[in-house]
């Protein structure tokens, strides 16, 4: 057996310099006692294995720490999600809607991150077979009727911020200049779902729906954005784009039908 790491496990440990070759011929300075004295050294290195097995094979510690890491990681991410989501907020309003889109993202990443580490049980279901893809999962479904290591502060902070990250990537998107209308529906619709009267999910529901072609559906969220808002000039606009559209298409079936 090598004299090598003898010499390394006997060494200060704020030696700087040294190395372990150094140490072979007994010429190191700064640790004679160590040279002279072989059991100490390998009771040393024993006593270190033990201590290395001990951690290996001892869950008293691990296990009394992991209730409170548990419990503080959901805050973590909370903090982190709302921290992508005002970055998103602050590149919006710097005309950045790509970093913008890239920072809500994150956002709702990390929300889904929350999700799944409080337990929702939906979260796995990905890759079953459906041809619909899966809506990230609702923070307050999740813990609905559980014990939550959230307070309800941080849940309503979330559900806003999530809310307001799918309202946003909708508004970023309409800011391109090639706007994909489906997946504005896609966002805008998502917030339906836990907001049925979200004004600007539903007009930015019905500009989709009416660029998409679907006039019909158009009119009615359109319609409905307008009872939040009966002044807003660009739902009055849209309104009358979207009838507009509808008298026409009546007229062209007639005559084909004629």
């Amino acid at each position: 057996m090598s004299v090598r790491p003898a010499a390394q496990d006997g060494s200060p440990r704020g030696e700087a310099a040294g190395p372990g070759r150094k140490c072979d011929s007994g010429a190191a300075a700064g640790s004679p006692r160590h040279q002279q004295q072989q059991p100490p050294n390998l009771r040393t290195k024993d006593a270190r294995f033990q201590h290395q097995q001990q951690q290996r094979h001892h869950h008293g510690g691990p296990q009394l720490r992991q209730p409170s890491s548990a419990h503080s990681e959901p805050a973590d991410t909370v903090r982190r999600a709302l921290d992508f989501k005002t970055q998103g907020t602050q590149c919006y309003k710097d005309k950045k809607y790509r970093e913008a889109i890239g920072k809500y993202h994150r956002a709702l990443l990390e929300m889904k991150g929350l999700c799944r580490v409080l337990g929702d049980p939906d979260t796995g279901s990905a890759g079953t077979g459906s041809s619909t893809p899966k809506s990230p999962p609702s923070l307050l479904l999740t813990s609905r009727g559980k014990s939550s290591p959230l307070t309800e502060e941080q849940e309503g902070a979330v559900e806003n911020a999530e809310l307001e990250c799918y309202n946003s990537l909708a508004a970023c998107l309409l800011q391109m200049e090639l706007v994909n209308y489906e997946r504005v529906k896609e966002y805008c619709l998502k917030v339906l779902r836990k907001e049925g009267e979200n004004f600007k999910a539903l007009y930015r529901s019905g500009v989709a729906y009416y660029h998409l072609g679907d006039f019909q559906k158009a009119l009615h969220y359109l319609k409905e954005s307008h009872k939040q808002e009966p002044s807003d000039t660009n739902v009055i606009r849209y309104i009358q784009l979207t009838e507009l559209k509808i008298r026409r298409t009546a007229q062209r079936d007639k005559k084909e039908a004629a």
